[in-house]
């Protein structure tokens, strides 16, 4: 990524010990509210703060800012109560064939949803247009979350990204599990739903207004066309996907990338007096060379000339078909998959091996929807107290990521902040205000701010 810096928005020394920040990509276009010409603030649903959970409103007020969450939490709960609980009860016999059994109480509230339908709770409820000044209480969405991992939430730590990686890896497990769970009921011919109902469209028109819903449903039409799934599914907007590709510089192998998935990026913060959200990235996902590497092609080139060495000293006509056999099999092997050396060839000892010089790097393969951004203050050095970065981050409005041909743009819509040390302080959200006509206005940059 370019080292230009950014100066659109700057965060203040002081920030973070875990500044998430929280963008929006690939739907409609949502207007702001806010209004130019009203001087007087906009009633606000707050969250009381009983026993130090600003680490949990604040999350919880930056989630209710996002519309893609609140469009998957409609239709999810939606379909999850359209099929019926004879889709998501868990069946002893199914449990007892997995590879991994998990406890059935534990299984059963993934499946049934637990926690998703907890958070869209708190969520309408934090959405609410108050004609007064109006708090609710997180108790409610915390019970369900102690619940559903059966312990209890220490106000210890009071980690706000640990807050939000659990959360959103809870909902990513339920969705997952209720897709599994829908898909081996499609299989034994139960009837399910693809959503789109009228109560789930007449909801969509209530919470987020009629245009959010009719793009919503543009895009529906648009992945049903591309997919030939029986069960069509939008996936969970938080989801990504994050491949680590690897390249030996000797030979220009390049093995199958390793996959993993994501719901939250963790960026470490440079120990400089000012960076960029930019600078952030290019930690991640700049290559990085590696010595002393062995790699497969290599090593099957190698083993090659070895046994042309062994055969070319060899007399006895068994070793020398023995040798030319195994000569043969090798390049097979490199002409079809390195990665699998041919079996009953014994390759030459590993420590004999060329050692290379490789380039890795690390590259988002699958945009999410929601990208949830953890930027990492932290400073741990032996011997010595934590402390925490102070650096000054400049972060966009509209973040580009990709590359050219595949460019994805993000929009910000939240972000939750630290102030304080590395071991104390206080969490405050900053959401930007996205609602429904006719309470938007395309004034978005108004004498109010976009945040509030």
């Amino acid at each position: 990524m370019p080292e230009k810096p950014l100066t659109i928005a700057t965060y203040a020394a002081g920030a973070s010990l875990a500044a998430i920040t929280l963008v929006y990509v690939f739907g409609p276009t949502f207007f702001l509210d806010d209004e130019a010409s009203s001087t007087r603030k906009k009633g606000v649903v707050g969250l009381h703060n009983a026993a130090n959970d600003c680490f949990i409103n604040s999350i919880l007020q930056a989630l209710a800012g996002l519309p893609d969450l609140r469009i998957y939490l409609i239709r999810e709960t939606h379909r999850r109560k359209l099929d019926g609980p004879e889709v998501y009860n868990v069946d002893p016999e199914r449990l007892s064939l997995e590879k991994r059994p998990m406890r059935p109480w534990k299984l059963e509230g993934l499946q049934k949803g637990t926690v998703t339908y907890a958070l869209k709770d708190v969520l309408d409820k934090l959405n609410e247009r108050p004609i007064y000044r109006k708090t609710i209480s997180p108790q409610s969405f915390i019970r369900a979350l102690e619940r559903a991992f059966g312990t209890r939430i220490s106000r210890q730590q009071q980690d706000a990204q640990e807050f939000l990686q659990i959360v959103t890896e809870r909902l990513c497990d339920e969705y997952h599990a209720g897709s599994k769970a829908r898909r081996q009921a499609h299989k034994l011919g139960i009837s399910i739903t693809n959503g789109n109902t009228v109560c789930e469209k007449q909801e969509l028109v209530d919470q987020l207004g009629a245009a959010v819903a009719e793009a919503a449903a543009k895009v529906d039409k648009a992945e049903d066309v591309q997919d030939d799934d029986p069960i069509p599914e939008e996936g969970f907007p938080f989801e990504g996907k994050m491949e680590s590709q690897i390249e030996c510089l000797t030979c220009g192998f390049k093995p199958k990338p390793a996959v993993s998935t994501f719901v939250t990026l963790t960026l470490n913060v440079p120990q400089k007096s000012s960076t960029s959200l930019n600078a952030c990235f290019d930690g991640m996902l700049k290559v990085e060379h590696i010595d002393d590497f062995k790699c497969e092609y290599c090593r099957l080139e190698h083993a090659i000339q070895y046994k042309t060495k062994e055969l070319s000293r060899a007399s006895a006509v068994e070793t020398k078909e023995c040798l030319q056999s195994d000569i043969s099999k090798l390049q097979d092997a490199l002409e079809q998959d390195p990665e699998k050396p041919p079996e009953g060839v014994e390759l030459p000892d590993l420590n004999l091996s060329p050692r290379r010089r490789i380039a890795r790097h690390m590259y988002i393969s699958s945009f999410p929807k929601v990208l949830a951004i953890h930027l990492s203050r932290s400073v741990f050095s032996v011997g010595s107290v934590s402390t925490k970065n102070l650096a000054k981050v400049a972060f966009p409005e509209s973040l580009p990521l990709g590359g050219i041909l595949n460019q994805k743009k993000y929009k910000l819509l939240g972000m939750v902040a630290h102030k304080g040390g590395h071991n104390s302080g206080h969490y405050e959200a900053f959401r930007r205000q996205v609602q429904p006509i006719p309470y938007s206005t395309p004034h978005s940059f108004g004498a109010d701010g976009v945040y509030s």
